[in-house]
């Protein structure tokens, strides 16, 4: 079963997600499958603008946890996020994400790689990794240069979920509109790109991400090792073992917390 899709029509490679029934979560073979698509998308000359969209009604819900269990399951996603986020992030062609659904964790990270992000008003999203004993770390290097410092702070310490007006408000998204507008307004934004010159947008694009003070693989190396201590960590895998029995994990039921 093939869990992403390509299609090009018009110079514009659209690549959905299609697993519903996992809430589009980043399993490993939607990974590998992604990473194939998105370069794909990069190497064919008829496409000049890529849409990242999904089926079902979540965008992404994030690293798919039930092959997280355990230290060693962890190491086989170490190197595709980053690459996934990486290819998004410095594409010469623009990336578009297109959300009809909420997005968590990873899912955030995806939207946050793109050029331009157009959600439904009804979209959520949050940070939910410090609930599970977690750190948003690799995500962290497409989140921050979006999110206003004060917003992202609050929002990867606490885990809350936010909406998308607030999203919009503080760097997330471009736009959120009203369900029955959404594909009106990614046809906009896709039809104003396709104006552009194709090495125009890519040395835009070089020059909007020159103020980085490290390179983006650095950054990866860095929240890699960062990741990867905290799922193979007492408290990452006490959180994903709550997740996956639907239970709180120790330290709520220690302390009497609420969510």
């Amino acid at each position: 079963m093939t869990l992403v899709h390509r299609d090009t029509a018009d110079g514009v490679a659209t690549i959905t997600l299609d697993s519903p029934a996992n809430r589009n979560a980043l399993s490993a073979q939607l990974r590998r499958e992604l990473i194939d698509h998105l370069d794909a998308a990069l190497d064919d000359d008829a496409a000049r603008v890529l849409v990242l969209t999904h089926t079902g009604s979540v965008f992404c819900s994030g690293m798919d946890l039930k092959e997280s269990q355990g230290a060693d399951a962890n190491q086989q996603g170490i190197n595709e996020v980053p690459r996934i986020l990486e290819t998004i992030w410095s594409s010469p062609k623009p990336v578009l994400a297109r959300l009809a659904g909420p997005a968590r964790a990873g899912g955030v990270g995806l939207i946050a790689a793109c050029d331009i992000a157009i959600a439904t008003d009804t979209c959520t999203f949050g940070f939910s990794e410090v609930r599970l004993g977690l750190v948003p770390a690799v995500i962290s290097v497409t989140v921050l240069p979006r999110l206003l410092p004060r917003a992202a702070g609050e929002l990867f310490l606490t885990g809350e979920t936010f909406d998308a007006a607030r999203a919009a408000d503080i760097g997330l998204l471009n736009k959120s509109v009203p369900a029955e507008a959404l594909d009106a307004e990614v046809a906009r934004y896709v039809a104003m790109l396709r104006l552009a010159a194709p090495g125009a947008l890519a040395g835009t694009k070089s020059l909007l991400r020159r103020s980085r003070p490290s390179s983006l693989a650095d950054d990866f190396a860095a929240m890699n090792a960062m990741s990867a201590a905290f799922f193979a960590g007492e408290e990452g895998q006490e959180g994903i073992r709550a997740f996956r029995e639907k239970r709180p994990p120790a330290w709520i039921a220690a302390d009497g917390a609420t969510s």
